[in-house]
């Protein structure tokens, strides 16, 4: 085993914790966790291209595809349709990202990532793409622009307090925007 060192600390194979055994414990094998069961969506579709769907097995996201062709001049944001309707639980949400290859490829980007389709939204499913290239990006009727995450939603109630201080100290404080490093 080699030395880790975290902070002022070196971890090696000498490494002596109190109440711990010497040895490091073996890790169990991986086990698969079990698949939770598909939450049902309402969905209404106009899309000329069938249902979003998952593209693999493990995939997390449903890609969704135009229903219409768009031209998205340079340095223009604008949004492209889907033909898609949902009704949501109230505890749900759907969380619109960009698909890794169409970003790595290309200067289209979706705009306001993730985006959410809350579950009081009843319209029509629109992606907000921006073109960050300086040539013309067309989007042709069935690209798959964008994928779809479903995501559970918590809720707060807020308990105010009197001052700033009443909140509980951390290492980090008011530290932000980097302050953590890049290393």
């Amino acid at each position: 085993m080699e030395h880790l060192t975290v902070g002022n600390i070196q971890f090696g194979p000498e490494t002596k914790f109190a109440n711990q055994p010497q040895q490091m414990p073996q890790m169990p094998e991986f086990i698969e966790p079990p698949m939770m069961p598909p939450v049902q969506v309402k969905i209404y579709s106009e899309s000329k291209h069938g249902l979003p769907q998952y593209e693999t097995s493990g995939a997390s996201g449903m890609d969704l595809k135009a229903n219409e062709d768009v031209k998205i001049y340079p340095h223009e944001t604008t949004t492209v349709g889907t033909g898609i309707y949902i009704e949501l639980a109230n505890a749900l949400e759907f969380q619109i990202r960009p698909r890794s290859g169409l970003s790595l490829k290309t200067k289209m980007r979706v705009a306001n990532s993730p985006g959410t389709i809350d579950s009081c939204y009843r319209g029509e499913i629109r992606i907000i793409v921006e073109n960050t290239g300086n040539d013309l990006i067309t989007i042709n009727d069935g690209d798959r622009i964008a994928q779809m995450v479903l995501v559970p939603v918590l809720k707060c109630s807020w308990k105010q307090v009197e001052t700033k201080e009443s909140l509980s100290a951390t290492d980090r404080g008011e530290g932000g925007f980097g302050s953590t490093g890049t290393k």
